[in-house]
Formats: structure tokens, C-alpha cells, sequence
């Protein structure tokens, strides 16, 4: 009869006046004893100094809050679970209350870590990693599986970012400027509250892409854009979604009010500025993800980026529920540019690794060299030109020197060099005119053009290394689309990702 009621630990008995300290108290108000499960050490004490960063208190170290635990909660036990080789402590008898905020999925306090990390931080934040679907109460049975792949997907994750570029920064946007514009019902204080808010939303975006979280973006989405299931009609009043951090809810709207980001949506100017700001962040995203095009990746981070790309434009849609037509369609056609040029990254890549397999094996290149020393050129140029109008000494150049590098057996990095010459040689003349895009596009209607006359004449000869020529034609007509989307990009002061943008947004024919 004078055992503890539930919920009331012996400790808080003993201790009355001990156990109303902050640090105490937490732990009351967020655990409770149970039998048959088990937490972490590690993940106890890393609740705990999250909330004495939050709350600004003095964090004991490891070994002295393990004993506060045992203090608190009387009779636990410690038990190593996992794997041989990947153990780690347990305490046994313990759980997360389930009306505590610690249940909350995992993403709202990474969300929150974020928001608290400057970008430019080199050390930068590391959030727990979780599997996607899976939710952060771990008071059930299952949780030492959920452990066990949390552990693994951070040990996968930790090794994929070494093929990242993760020193790199989200660039300066430009000032919004509404000039003449006057947006009705709007401040200056509101227009540099936007300014501020986008900077700092897509500072997070970039920082969950460097930790390969990718699932979070949706989060910030929904989070800025002020999304709420209830949701489908422009203007509805936005009731507060229990699934998204609620403080940074209210914080988002304290700064900028729902009501006056609506109005700036509106704005031809914001939308603009907007597109802009989206194209450098997400060509900054290309470059951490995917810094150098013909380098190896490891298969399960390709089809990870190519999965994420394929989620974007859905989760953006769904974000901006409430937001005015003409704002999705900017965003829409701004984020399925970077989606395009995600799959077309990961593909060239994909190309290039089978493509090394064929330009290191000699006796592939002596049959491939055997094989095209047998094509009539004469007869391809003969075709081609009423097509192409190409100047006769140029593509007689390109031949030779194709034979050569070949002859050479070149490294893959040998022919990207080669190829990147060749898009030099022929945009040349068209540099600083306002021709250079138009003459880019239609080099590469010829390049691709002349290279299926040759496979044509592979084919209709049985050439025996008619798959690697094949598959080489495949990568360096890919690669050719990377250089010149490249060029053109420099060329106009644009950004690779605005130039395919604009290439969306086009509704006029072909020209």
C-alpha cells in the first residue's frame, strides 16, 4: 500500500524539493517507468541536452545524468542490445510518456535544430536520421529493429556524403524590389520580413539536402507556405496543423502574417525576385548533390537523388494548397528544372560509369576502331549536309580527331576534355552575340544528328562493337547537352538550372 501510484516515481516522493529543479522535472514530465522496453543512454541524454540548450541550462555530463536517472526512476536496469560488433547500452524498464512532446516525429526538432543553425557554420547540424514513415515513439516492442535501421541508415548516410561537395554555400539573393508596384496592404517591414524568411527557409533547404535528409523538404514547405489539410481553396483561413512544429508556425506568422504573404504572392515583382532566388538555391543543390558529373556514385545514393526528384514536385504542390495560382506556377516550374536536371545528372552519371568499363578494355577499342575505319564517312557527310549545312572541313576534322582519341585509348576524363574542345571550336564565332543560345541549341540537333547516321551505318553493317558504340554515343550526346546547357548558362549570366527553367516556361513552337 505505500508503493508509488503510476507516474509518480519514488524519487519524487523522497525528494520533493530535489526533483522541482528544471533539469529534474523534465525527465519526470517526459518518461515514466514501464516493463518490457527499453531506451537508448545515448538518445536519453541527447533529449536532455536539447532541452537544456533550449531552456539555456547547464548540461551535467554523461556519467552524472546516468546516475540522476537512476535516482529518479528506482529499479532500472542496463542492458547492451544490438548486434555483435554494433551493441549498444540500454536502460531496461524506461519509456517515453506517450502524451510527451519527445513523440512528435523527428523531423519538427531537426526543423527547429535548423532554423537555430547559421549556414555559414562549417561544423554543420547532423540530425538523427530516421526512416521515412517510421514514428519517433519508441515505447513499443519494435524498437530495437527501428534502432538497429536508424543506426544503419546513419552509417550509409555518413558514407554517402563523402561524394558530396558540402562546403559549399547558398549564394547572396538579390534585393526584392517592388518599384513602382505598390503591393496594397503591405509594409517595408513586411517585404524585408519575406526577404529574411526565404533567406533563412532556403538556408534549411540546403542544409537537410547536405545531410541527405531529404523527406524534411516537405516539411519546410509546408511550414513556410502555411500548409493545413483543411486547405483547398486560395485565401481560406489556415487552421494550425498539429503535424508541423507549431512554434515555428507561430513564429513564421508573427513575422509575416499569412494574410500579407498572400498579397505578396500576388506580386509580379515577388514572383520574379522568387524565381530568381530559386534558381540560385537550387543550382547550389546540383552542385552539393552532384559536384562532378563523370565521378562514380555509389548506385543507392543515385537512386535516392533520383527518388527524391521524383517526390519534389508533388510535395511542393501539396505544400501550397492555399497560396495564389501564378506563385505555384513560378515556384512549380522553377522546382521541376532542378527535378530534370537531377534525373539527367544521375543518368549521365550512370552512363559514364558503364562507358569507363568499354574505354579501359583494349580489345573492345581495337574492334570499335576496327569497326569505324569501315563506315563511309563520304556517304554520312553526304546525308547529313542538306540537313545540317555543316562546314565539310569541320566534320572531316571531327572525324580524324574522333579516331584518334580513340586510337590513343583515352580515359573517360580524356574524351569529356575532347568533347568540351569541340563545343569550344564550334560556339566560338557566336560568343557575345545575342545568337549564342540559338546556335548552342542547334549544334546539338547536328551532333545528335551526325552520330545516329554513324550508328546507322554501324547497324547496317553488324558491327560487332555496334552496343559499344552505342553505348558511347548515348553518354557523349549527354554530355554534349551538359557542356552547352553550361555554356549557354554563362553565356546569358544565368544559372544552368534557370536556362532549363525558361526552357519549361516556353509556350511558343519550335523555331
Amino acid at each position: 500500500g505505500n508503493s508509488p501510484g503510476p507516474g509518480r516515481p519514488l524519487a519524487q516522493i523522497l525528494f520533493p524539493k530535489l526533483c522541482a529543479l528544471p533539469q529534474l522535472q523534465w525527465l519526470l514530465d517526459n518518461y515514466e517507468t514501464a516493463e518490457g522496453v527499453s531506451l537508448p543512454r545515448s538518445m536519453l541524454y541527447s533529449h536532455y541536452l536539447r532541452h537544456c540548450q533550449e531552456q539555456k541550462l547547464d548540461p551535467v555530463n554523461a556519467a552524472s545524468f546516468g546516475k540522476l536517472i537512476r535516482s529518479i526512476f528506482m529499479g532500472l536496469r542496463t542492458r547492451r542490445l544490438g548486434t555483435r560488433g554494433n551493441s549498444k547500452y540500454h536502460y531496461y524498464g524506461i519509456r517515453v510518456k506517450p502524451d510527451s512532446p519527445l513523440n512528435q516525429l523527428q523531423e519538427d526538432m531537426q526543423y527547429m535544430a535548423l532554423r537555430q543553425q547559421p549556414v555559414q557554420h562549417k561544423q554543420r547540424f547532423k540530425p538523427v536520421h530516421k526512416m521515412d514513415g517510421v514514428s519517433g515513439d519508441y515505447s513499443n516492442s519494435g524498437q530495437h529493429n527501428l534502432i538497429a535501421a536508424e543506426q544503419t541508415i546513419l552509417a550509409q548516410s555518413q558514407h554517402h556524403q563523402q561524394f558530396l561537395d558540402a562546403s559549399r554555400a547558398l549564394p547572396e539573393f538579390v534585393e526584392l524590389d517592388l518599384g513602382e508596384h505598390v503591393v496594397e496592404g503591405v509594409s517595408m517591414e513586411d517585404i524585408k520580413a519575406l526577404q529574411t524568411l526565404y533567406r533563412e527557409h532556403c538556408e534549411a533547404i540546403l542544409d537537410v539536402v547536405v545531410n541527405l535528409q531529404f523527406s524534411l523538404i516537405e516539411k519546410l514547405w509546408q511550414t513556410f507556405w502555411r500548409y493545413s489539410p483543411s486547405n483547398s481553396v486560395e485565401g481560406t483561413t489556415i487552421t494550425q496543423n498539429r503535424s508541423i512544429a507549431l512554434p515555428l508556425h507561430f513564429e513564421i506568422e508573427s513575422r509575416l502574417p499569412q494574410t500579407r504573404l498572400l498579397l505578396l504572392c500576388r506580386s509580379e515583382a515577388v514572383l520574379k525576385w522568387m524565381s530568381a532566388c530559386d534558381h540560385l538555391m537550387y543550382q547550389a543543390l546540383v552542385e552539393i548533390l552532384i559536384p562532378d558529373v563523370l565521378r562514380p556514385i555509389p548506385s543507392a545514393l543515385t537512386q535516392a537523388i533520383r527518388n527524391f526528384a521524383k517526390s519534389l514536385e508533388g510535395w511542393l504542390t501539396n505544400a501550397m494548397s492555399a497560396i495564389p495560382q501564378k506563385m505555384i506556377q513560378t515556384k512549380v516550374s522553377a522546382v521541376s528544372a532542378f527535378a530534370q536536371t537531377l534525373r539527367r545528372y544521375t543518368s549521365l552519371n550512370h552512363l559514364a560509369q558503364a562507358a569507363r568499363a568499354v574505354l579501359q578494355n583494349t580489345s573492345q577499342i581495337n574492334q570499335m576502331l576496327s569497326d569505324l575505319n569501315r563506315v563511309d564517312f563520304a556517304n554520312v557527310q553526304e546525308q547529313a549536309s542538306w540537313v545540317c549545312q555543316c562546314e565539310e572541313g569541320m566534320v572531316q576534322r571531327l572525324e580524324q580527331d574522333f579516331k584518334a582519341t580513340l586510337q590513343q585509348q583515352s580515359s573517360l576524363e580524356q574524351w569529356a576534355a575532347w568533347l568540351d574542345n569541340v563545343v569550344c571550336q564550334v560556339l566560338k564565332p557566336y560568343e557575345a552575340q545575342p545568337t549564342f543560345p540559338k546556335a548552342a541549341r542547334q549544334f546539338l540537333l547536328k551532333w545528335s544528328f551526325y552520330s545516329s547516321m554513324v550508328i546507322r551505318d554501324l547497324t547496317l553493317r553488324s558491327a560487332a562493337s555496334f552496343g559499344s558504340f552505342h553505348l558511347i554515343r548515348l553518354l557523349y550526346d549527354e554530355y554534349m547537352f551538359y557542356l552547352v546547357e553550361h555554356r549557354v548558362a554563362q553565356a546569358t549570366g544565368e544559372t544552368p538550372i534557370g536556362v532549363m527553367g525558361e526552357v519549361r516556361i516556353r509556350t511558343s513552337p519550335l523555331k
